[in-house]
């Protein structure tokens, strides 16, 4: 089973990117960053976990405020690094762990804590700058992440308390998972900054003092405190200091320092701990709780017959043919495909398998693949077959013995467009295209 060996907490600054990218270690002014992160790759080292669990916000870089989610868990691959507006740093890749995200997240859903989900988004500074610093990644990085990235930039946000709370989950649903695996946790963000209006620029190194040893000693109190609260103490921004409180909910009651620096170069109040549990025991009557109830809401559904649950696995898998699909509500794409749908293919990346079910309009062999229904919709309506052609392919019969089982049996439909022309209804019923 999946085993907690600890904690580390950091400050995710670009500072600190921008010290590593520059080799800055020899120079006065940054060099304590460097010093302050040395320890704590040596414990990763000395740990070696497989997975680090890493809580950071974004910073409107990969999440817009057009889907702006409270926790959005990553259930992806692997994680490029993102573009903040001056070309992406030059570090590979992050590999993700899609199982233990996949467990993760239904056992989270499973306790009530309302998830979102990403993957093929790239991760900005608050990942990678302190990543860079905590693992090697010369050729490729040595451990795994599953990124929990807490939507902390548009009020209202979660509460502390949420946060805390959430962690206490999260311990649960790690311990829950049936592999044997080292899991690192790591806490990003802070320390005190305001980085907007006439107060920018504002820090109180006494406060993240403070914060730090309530971190370690009383949590409770720091999940009692209000975002004002929060605010007024470390700066509006410095407020992201929740997402500590996930990481320190999933650890227990106690636990024991191992490092801990603080540095205030410019804006940010730079950070470094490192933590691990004291008296840990593992709860098995908890750990089969919370696996008997992610199980619970799908059990029985595998007797269903010709049912395809979209979960997690099937998501990752077909995500290229999913994504291509569901560009064809966009003009240009849809246009290109249908002037030359070879040339669609290619630019857009698609397997050999994945063009031969477009092409040959295989609409059961893309459900079985792991293409949503709803996307097989959307394709529908841009080739011109209707919804009813698609369902009578998936049950492998004809349009007019499908509709023989119907109420209105010469109905069809389609979400196309009123306007669109050469529709599967102007055509006679047979077999969908």
């Amino acid at each position: 089973m999946a085993t907690i060996v600890g904690a580390v907490a950091s400050s995710h600054t670009p500072t600190i990117g921008f010290a590593y990218d520059r080799n800055k270690q020899d120079d006065p002014a940054w060099a304590p960053i460097f010093d302050a992160f040395r320890p704590v790759s040596e414990w990763i080292a000395r740990k070696k976990p497989d997975v680090l669990l890493f809580v950071f916000n974004d910073h409107v870089t990969s999440f817009f405020f057009d889907h702006y989610s409270a926790f959005a868990l990553g259930i992806g691959e692997s994680y490029a690094v993102a573009d903040e507006g001056g070309g992406a740093r030059a570090l590979p890749a992050v590999p993700g762990h899609p199982a233990l995200s996949a467990h993760i997240a239904a056992a989270l859903m499973a306790d009530e804590f309302d998830m979102s989900f990403f993957q093929h988004k790239p991760l900005d500074h608050g990942c990678f700058s302190p990543l860079s610093m905590m693992l090697p990644h010369d050729p490729a990085w040595p451990a795994a992440i599953v990124p929990l990235q807490v939507g902390v930039l548009q009020f209202p946000i979660p509460t502390a308390r949420r946060c805390y709370r959430l962690g206490q989950s999260l311990r649960r649903a790690i311990e829950s998972f049936p592999d044997d695996i080292r899991v690192a946790l790591v806490a990003t963000g802070g320390l005190s900054h305001q980085v907007h209006g006439e107060r920018a620029g504002f820090n109180d190194p006494q406060w993240d003092a403070q914060f730090m040893d309530l971190f370690e000693q009383d949590p409770e109190r720091l999940a009692g405190m209000t975002h004002a609260e929060y605010a007024t103490r470390g700066g509006l921004e410095g407020a992201e200091v929740i997402m500590w409180l996930v990481v320190r909910g999933a650890m227990t009651p106690r636990i024991r320092r191992l490092h801990r620096t603080y540095y205030l170069p410019s804006m940010t109040g730079i950070a470094t701990a490192i933590y691990e549990d004291v008296d840990a025991v593992r709860d098995e009557a908890a750990i089969a709780r919370t696996r008997d109830e992610l199980a619970r809401q799908l059990a029985g559904v595998e007797k269903l017959s010709g049912t395809y649950p979209f979960d997690f696995a099937r998501s990752v898998k077909a995500y290229r043919l999913n994504e291509f699909l569901h560009r064809l509500i966009e003009p240009a794409h849809r246009g290109a495909f249908l002037a030359d749908p070879e040339a669609a293919f290619e630019a857009a990346g698609l397997t050999a398998e994945e063009q031969d079910l477009v092409r040959r309009r295989d609409w059961r062999g893309m459900i079985h693949y792991g293409v949503i229904f709803f996307m097989l919709e959307k394709l529908g309506a841009v080739v011109g077959v209707s919804n009813l052609h698609i369902y009578a392919a998936m049950r492998g019969q004809s349009l007019g013995d499908f509709q023989k089982t119907r109420n209105a049996p010469g109905a069809l439909y389609s979400v196309a467009g009123a306007d669109a022309k050469g529709m599967a209804w102007d055509r006679a019923p047979g077999k969908a295209s």
